[in-house]
């Protein structure tokens, strides 16, 4: 086993070791269909965290001939496929980790010399007799030890883009690299020593203009994934069997680690946070906590066409129409909000329905990441409205429906610019921004469907809190009694089924001529 060149299979054996393990290696079937064909070239890209490196070392230890990996696939999905026999063990594998590499030198271009010396020096030993020390370009290599021995190779980078990512202004080192990977995955040439090349990192393909620069991969990203979608992160079925063993609450479990959807898998959950939750045996920020929320205020901080306006919607519960063909798949060429708004939902910031073309903060731990990202900055009405959360929470539990209308008066006066009225809509932004810090007493269902209709916002209490549920109706142009009437007349109530205790009632409505919030609270009792 080499460090480059068939590494073997410790990565996966400590992924199989683990406390838990989920099972991704239907990924392998895919693989296999696309060995030695003109689709064997695919990158998969996905946020960090997200178990890319874990995916990378999973195919590092099915293919490469430097291992036997037979028992540790016993029982997994791929076993049981046709094609698990045929390709187990049986090919040279190309293994890099461009991040690491990227440390190890002082330079992009540093480090692409520095990667084809190690992985040519490991041929030599591999392929004796083959290669000389005038050899010192990595695909001119592989083609000369293909045409001497017939082999062929599973190329795997892993981080692909660390380069564009980390080095973002040595344009030098980069066009460097981004000739090493065309050498290796593109011209006749390189058909001759490929036979399957899987990269995988945070972006896609770098653009330029309106070429890729490696236009013959076929690319699964965090925009539409495609058949690849249950290998981005947890599926729904996944989590719910986890919360199951080992006892944990699915509804919260989903309220702050779901949210990406896509159209072949409507529920995806963050792996890292899910993962970190059940053993910690508690709910936390894990993901949000692994980067410095630094970065998401720089990229939202620039303005771009009122970006900031479309993010503090997007706080408040809006979703964003986004235009994604022109990004450029790079962190600095941004020339609009679009462009911005497309590396957010790259980076796993934003969430992205290719149906409706919209992008929206997906869940709860990613939201907070945002409010932490508005602090010490000068969006000084949005900072105003989460402090005075507390406020307008306390004066909803004393039913002090005239505190309550002032409070989501205020937070709607000092936004304005940012959330127009127009529609029952652009309420529901308003009160969840006004109700941001319910977030911590409360599991927030939209819409949630009764027998006759849908109520428009109802706040179940954790199971550790003590606080009365609200059901909140809202109505634009028309009187908060009318809220009040509705929310008892479709017995939204009922659709509590598991809830004892007690429940406010609560009518808020806004009025167009007067401009002013009204609201109503009752209290009722559930056992």
């Amino acid at each position: 086993m080499g460090m480059y060149v068939n590494r073997g299979n410790e990565s996966f054996i400590r992924a199989r070791k683990s406390q838990i393990y989920i099972d991704k290696t239907g990924l392998i079937a895919y693989t296999n269909e696309m060995l030695n064909t003109e689709q064997c070239h695919i990158c998969n890209s996905r946020p960090r965290r997200f178990g890319k490196s874990m995916a990378a070392g999973m195919l590092s230890a099915y293919y490469g001939r430097g291992c036997d990996s037979r028992e540790l696939f016993e029982g997994l999905e791929i076993s049981q496929n046709p094609s698990f026999e045929e390709h187990l063990n049986k090919y040279d594998v190309i293994h890099l980790d461009m991040a690491y590499l990227l440390v190890q030198n002082k330079s992009s271009a540093d480090t692409v010399a520095f990667m084809q010396k190690c992985v040519i020096e490991e041929l030599k030993i591999l392929y004796p007799g083959v290669l000389t020390e005038e050899d010192t370009e990595l695909p001119f290599s592989l083609s000369k030890v293909s045409y001497a021995t017939g082999a062929k190779f599973v190329i795997i980078i892993d981080e692909w883009d660390a380069i564009f990512r980390e080095a973002v202004g040595d344009e030098s080192g980069q066009q460097a690299y981004i000739r090493l990977l065309r050498g290796l995955f593109k011209g006749e040439q390189s058909k001759d020593f490929t036979l399957l090349a899987y990269i995988t990192g945070i972006l896609p393909i770098k653009r330029y203009n309106s070429e890729s620069a490696l236009n013959n991969f076929k690319e699964f990203t965090m925009l539409n994934p495609k058949r690849l979608s249950e290998y981005i992160g947890f599926t729904q079925q996944e989590v719910k069997t986890l919360c199951d063993m080992y006892h944990m609450d699915f509804d919260e479990m989903a309220r702050r680690y779901d949210g990406y959807s896509f159209r072949q898998v409507q529920h995806v959950y963050n792996p890292n946070s899910v993962v970190n939750a059940i053993i910690d045996g508690e709910f936390d920020n894990y993901w949000s906590n692994t980067a410095s929320y630094e970065s998401l205020r720089e990229y939202i901080s620039m303005n771009f066409e009122g970006l900031r306006d479309l993010v503090v919607q997007m706080f408040a519960g809006a979703r964003c129409i986004v235009d994604i063909e022109n990004f450029q798949n790079d962190m600095t060429s941004f020339k609009s909000r679009d462009d911005v708004l497309t590396a957010l939902i790259h980076l796993g910031y934003l969430a992205y329905d290719m149906n409706t073309r919209e992008a929206y903060i997906p869940n709860e731990e990613v939201r907070t990441a945002f409010a932490r990202a508005v602090k010490d900055t000068d969006w000084e009405p949005v900072i105003q409205a989460l402090k005075n959360s507390e406020k307008l929470l306390k004066a909803t539990w004393d039913k002090d429906a005239d505190l309550v209308a002032e409070c989501i008066d205020k937070v709607h006066r000092e936004n304005t610019s940012i959330l127009q009225y127009n529609n029952e809509n652009e309420l529901s932004c308003v009160v969840t921004l006004a109700y941001y810090n319910a977030v911590n007493e409360y599991t927030l269902i939209r819409e949630m469907p009764s027998g006759k209709g849908y109520a428009d916002m109802v706040f179940l209490p954790k199971r550790y809190s003590a606080k009365p549920a609200l059901i909140v109706e809202l109505k634009y142009g028309k009187s908060a009694a009318s809220a009040i009437e509705q929310i008892k007349d479709r017995q939204y109530p009922e659709v509590m089924k598991d809830y004892h205790g007690n429940l406010l009632l609560i009518g808020i409505s806004y009025d167009k001529e007067s401009k002013t919030h009204f609201c109503i609270i009752e209290e009722q009792s559930k056992e």
